[in-house]
C-alpha cells in the first residue's frame, strides 16, 4: 500500500513539474506560499524582507503580531526565517526525482524548550503526507547502550515521558538534524541522573531516494 501510494505521488509531482515552466527557487516559493503557513507576514511583506535581504540590508519588518520577523539566511535552495521572538521556521528544497522538487519546512517553538515540527508540500504549497517522507525519531535512537536490565533502564529513563526534539536543515546538504530537547525540560537533578544514558551528538538524517535516512 505504501509504495502504490508513494509511486502515485511521484507521479503526480512529476507532472506537476512539467507543467510548471522551469524549477522555482526557495525565493519565488517563499513569496507564493500560502499566508496560512505564516499569517504574520502577508505575501508583500515577504516580498520586501526578499528585496531588503538581496540589497545587503537588514531584512528586518514588523510583522502582524507587533513583534519583528527576520529573513536571515537565503539561497537558491534554503531559507532561515525567524518569523516572531520564539518561531522560526527554515525551508528546504529537495529531489524527489530527476527535475522534481518538494519543499521541507521545518517550524521550530521555543517556549521555552525548543520543539519542532515538519511538513512537505509541492512546489505550489499542496500538502504532502510526512510519513512518506519522514519517521520522527522515538526516544529509544537518542540513548546510549548501557548495562544494566530492561526494567532498570525503562525505570531511570522514565522521566523522559514526552518528546521535544529540534530540527535544523544543512544549509548546504540535503541533511537534516535531529537534536534530543527533552532533558533540557527535566530539573537538574533529573538532569545529572538521565545524563549516563543520553547521547553526546544529535542524530543525522541524510536525504536519499526521497526520503530522510538515519544515517
Amino acid at each position: 500500500m505504501y509504495s502504490i501510494r508513494r509511486f502515485t505521488i511521484v507521479g503526480i509531482l512529476s507532472a506537476i513539474s512539467f507543467i510548471v515552466c522551469g524549477q522555482k527557487n526557495i525565493e519565488k516559493i517563499f513569496i507564493d506560499m500560502p499566508d496560512i503557513y505564516i499569517p504574520q507576514l502577508q505575501d508583500a511583506w515577504r516580498k520586501d524582507l526578499v528585496d531588503l535581504y538581496k540589497s545587503g540590508e537588514e531584512a528586518k519588518l514588523k510583522n502582524l503580531m507587533d513583534g519583528y520577523s527576520v529573513l536571515k539566511e537565503m539561497t537558491e535552495d534554503y531559507l532561515l526565517l525567524q518569523t516572531t521572538e520564539r518561531t522560526v521556521i527554515e525551508m528546504k528544497l529537495l529531489p524527489i526525482e530527476k527535475d522534481t522538487n518538494i519543499i521541507c519546512m521545518i517550524t521550530t517553538f521555543s517556549a521555552p524548550i525548543s520543539d519542532s515540527k515538519i511538513d512537505f508540500f509541492t512546489i505550489d504549497w499542496n500538502p504532502l503526507p510526512t510519513e512518506d517522507f519522514f519517521t520522527p525519531p522515538a526516544k529509544e535512537l537518542f540513548l546510549k547502550k548501557v548495562k544494566g536490565s530492561d526494567a532498570e533502564i525503562k525505570k531511570n529513563t522514565a522521566c523522559l515521558d514526552i518528546d521535544f526534539i529540534q530540527y535544523n536543515f544543512d544549509k548546504k546538504k540535503a541533511r537534516l538534524t535531529a537534536t534530543y530537547m527533552t532533558p533540557f525540560y527535566l530539573g537538574k537533578e533529573e538532569q545529572k541522573n538521565i545524563k549516563p544514558y543520553l547521547l553526546d551528538k544529535p542524530r543525522i538524517y541524510n536525504w536519499k531516494n526521497g526520503r530522510f535516512v538515519l544515517k
